[in-house]
């Protein structure tokens, strides 16, 4: 078995739509980034890269990359699936936490979750969601962005 941690954070941007888990969250603002800015499965990715090796989002999909330009996050996580795969390994859970005052998550938890769960072939008691907030300090607090932290543990298959 093998674990790995992922962490991504992306600030809010007037103009756009918010996604987060590949549902789109009704809100004011969206995520500034160089794809859809799905800060979740962007720390989901990078921790699923990390346990089985394979670099980081950055990797992958540079923001260098016109080509990728608003590329949504589900396409990543995808690809990261596939790579899980090929590389010989299973997924055997997801946790993660997304840090934000708003918007509240438990609303959107179970709607996230099915979504992960759907793309990672895995079933939905394996893709932890929580929200918490930071009672007001930093720029989490000040409600300037988002910010998710997810650990993926994984099983040779081969």
């Amino acid at each position: 078995m093998r674990i790995g941690i992922g962490y991504d954070v992306h600030p809010f941007i007037e103009g756009r739509k918010l996604f987060l888990g590949g549902v789109e969250i009704p809100y004011e603002k969206g995520l500034a980034g160089h794809s859809d800015a799905d800060v979740l499965l962007h720390a989901i990715s990078d921790a699923l890269l990390g346990a089985v090796s394979a670099g980081d989002i950055g990797t992958h999909f540079p923001d260098t990359d016109p080509t990728i330009k608003g590329i949504e996050s589900i396409k990543i996580l995808s690809f990261v699936h596939g790579l899980v795969k090929k590389k010989g390994f299973a997924i055997i859970n997801i946790d993660t936490v997304i840090v934000a005052e708003e918007p509240k998550i438990y609303p959107y938890r179970e709607a996230i979750q099915q979504r992960i769960a759907r793309i990672l072939e895995i079933e939905i008691d394996r893709v932890g969601i929580k929200g918490k907030t930071t009672e007001g300090l930093g720029f989490v607090g000040r409600k300037e962005g988002i910010e998710v932290f997810a650990v993926a543990l994984v099983e040779e298959i081969r």
